[in-house]
């Protein structure tokens, strides 16, 4: 019988390395990527030099005044961050399913990502219907800024979100279309285009006076004029102050105060909202929890 394959030493990758050689990728600079490791530079430049060598391949482009990614090293870089994802989910995942992510909790729970301000009637219906299901898990809602619910699948902070097609990508996860719906500007209602009927996404774009609102995108702000939104709190004070106009699904309607107004977007494309969860889950609980949204 012939023996199994079994990967060689340069095959094979640490985490550890993973964690190093990413922090340098990114700082594209050993001191800065030291610092944030907690550690000093030279045993971290070791450590990246016993990595190339073992590899066979170089990973950085060293000069003075730090480093540069050869084609290699944004190979590893881009596969190095989905393989410590996948290594902080599965961690992440593991420990919810056991119950120790708190003294006391449930032994079966899920965590589902959403979109600050949006679907509030369709997670509502979700949330009750799922947990009228016999053996149903506990559902922890985890708000979240634009995109961020992608990330959150992949290094396991959530085992399902709600994303919202064209601003989420859905590219690697197993998902289901539940609703779709137009678009709307939520502007101050004591403004002059709160009268209107509709906007273009032109005008929403050029109000004088009245920027745009800045959602993260993993993890950086859009250039732009607006305020840099953290919460859905502070966006809905700053847009009743007169300082923000923002644009959502039509279901953001639920959460609208009466210093806000709401008005159609008439060339914006429209939100496809599906539940998302990652290909590989064999979890029964959530496909408990996909067949009750598929079912509303």
């Amino acid at each position: 019988m012939d023996a199994p394959d079994t990967p060689d030493a340069a095959e094979t990758l640490e985490i550890r390395e993973l964690r190093y050689f990413t922090a340098v990728a990114e700082e594209l600079h050993f001191g800065r990527a030291a610092e944030r490791l907690g550690m000093s530079q030279p045993p971290l430049s070791r450590a990246i030099q016993r990595l190339e060598r073992r590899l066979g391949v170089s990973l950085l482009k060293r000069n003075r005044r730090g480093v540069l990614l050869t084609g290699a090293g944004e190979v590893l870089l881009h596969e190095g961050r989905a393989a410590l994802d996948a290594a902080t989910a599965a961690a992440r995942r593991t420990r919810r399913a056991g119950g120790a992510d708190g003294p006391g909790g449930p032994r079966d729970r899920l965590v589902l990502a959403v979109k600050a301000g949006a679907s509030h009637e369709l997670l509502h219906k979700l949330l009750d219907a799922y947990a009228a299901e016999p053996g149903a898990a506990e559902v922890e809602v985890l708000p979240s800024g634009t995109c961020e619910q992608e990330a959150m699948l992949r290094d396991g902070r959530a085992d399902a979100a709600l994303m919202h097609a064209p601003f989420n990508s859905l590219a690697g996860f197993d998902s289901e279309e539940l609703t779709t719906e137009g678009q709307i500007a939520i502007l101050p209602a004591g403004h002059p285009l709160a009268a209107r009927r509709s906007l273009s996404l032109a005008e929403v774009g050029d109000i004088p006076g009245l920027p745009l609102a800045r959602w993260a995108r993993r993890g950086t702000y859009p250039p732009g004029p607006g305020p840099e939104i953290h919460d859905q709190t502070q966006l809905a004070q700053l847009i009743a102050l007169g300082r923000t106009v923002a644009v959502f699904p039509e279901s953001a309607r639920a959460w609208l105060w009466a210093e806000h107004a709401a008005v159609p977007l008439s060339d914006a494309p429209p939100v496809v909202t599906h539940i998302a969860w990652p290909a590989h889950s064999r979890s029964l609980a959530l496909a408990g929890l996909v067949r009750t949204a598929t079912g509303l």
